[in-house]
């Protein structure tokens, strides 16, 4: 299917508008990480998580004043959808820590709180514990996956192209991360091993649909010998769209789909891989060409050089033969 089997748009034009538009989001989602900080999961921070389940709706609010005879931080708050009647409880590591309680007896602590406050009958259908060492630990290999994958992708796009092609693939890559992390706290969601998952996905996808249209720039070295990287780059763009919007259109559609129907567990992760898709494939058109031609500017392929011109009535020399 070739959506744009005549596609003649001219991106490179833009390029400077998307450059501009693209530090504004970067500059903007950072200062949202700044002010709010990024909001680890457990497991990164580690605690104590219980669910309960409660027969009649209950608020909050309810649970909440229940859990008053425990001291310190608590974090209360509706789990799922509003009719599964689930609410989250939150004991925070330092708290646990503070009090000299295990994170074991701080579950412990919430369920007989809860129970002795006679707010309705419940059951605990989940409790999820991780300690300060495996929470640091997990932070510092997300820390090295990302950094890695990071690194990989710059050697290899310098290997098989150019520098600056490697500088443009990995602005754009970090470009989406930055995006995408804004996002997520901007909606609050809590850095967790699943989204940790889900961005390492999204600057792979990136990446290599970027090194698709890079690879086409290289084949357009060839047949448009003399024009300049900015034709060549606008040209592989035009030839590769259809590729890249039936990739991303239905790449989307399926992770929508693990959106709606994927349940708390992958709500996360789905949506991590939504805004990562929206982002990435605008940075591969736009954002990542664009570096790879301001880095190159002035640029053009080699020229092979002309043939001659011959005089009319001129016959091509026959090639003598050598007795041998």
């Amino acid at each position: 299917m070739d959506l744009f089997s005549n596609a003649n748009y001219n991106f490179t034009k833009w390029r400077w508008h998307a450059i501009a538009f693209s530090a504004l989001i970067v500059v903007l989602g950072l200062v949202q990480i700044a002010r709010n900080g990024l909001p680890l999961g457990i497991d990164f921070s580690g605690g104590t998580i219980v669910v309960l389940k409660f027969q009649q709706p209950t608020s909050e609010e309810v649970v909440r004043k229940a859990l008053d005879r425990i001291p310190g931080e608590k974090v209360v708050q509706q789990y799922g959808a509003a009719s599964a009647n689930e609410v989250l409880i939150r004991l925070p590591q330092a708290q646990a820590t503070e009090q000299g309680t295990s994170l074991e007896q701080g579950a412990r602590q919430v369920v007989d709180a809860v129970r002795a406050a006679n707010i309705g009958a419940f059951e605990p259908i989940s409790t999820e514990i991780v300690g300060p060492v495996i929470g640091k630990d997990l932070q510092r290999k997300g820390v090295y996956a990302t950094l890695a994958s990071i690194l990989g992708i710059t050697l290899y796009i310098a290997f098989r192209f150019r520098l600056s092609f490697a500088v443009g693939a990995i602005a754009a890559t970090l470009h989406d991360v930055i995006v995408t992390l804004a996002v997520l706290t901007f909606f609050g969601y809590e850095l967790s091993l699943n989204i940790i998952a889900a961005i390492l996905t999204i600057t792979g996808y990136s990446v290599n649909d970027t090194i698709v249209i890079f690879d086409r720039v290289r084949e357009n070295f060839r047949t448009m010998r003399g024009a300049s990287l900015e034709s060549q780059v606008n040209t592989a763009v035009n030839q590769t769209l259809s590729r890249t919007i039936i990739t991303a259109g239905t790449t989307f559609l399926s992770v929508l789909a693990l959106y709606i129907f994927g349940g708390e567990v992958l709500e996360g992760f789905a949506f991590t891989m939504l805004v990562g898709i929206i982002s990435g494939t605008y940075s591969t058109v736009f954002i990542a060409s664009a570096i790879a031609i301001m880095l190159s500017k002035n640029e053009t392929t080699p020229v092979a050089p002309a043939a001659p011109a011959r005089a009319a009535g001129d016959r091509p020399r026959r090639r003598e033969r050598r007795n041998a």
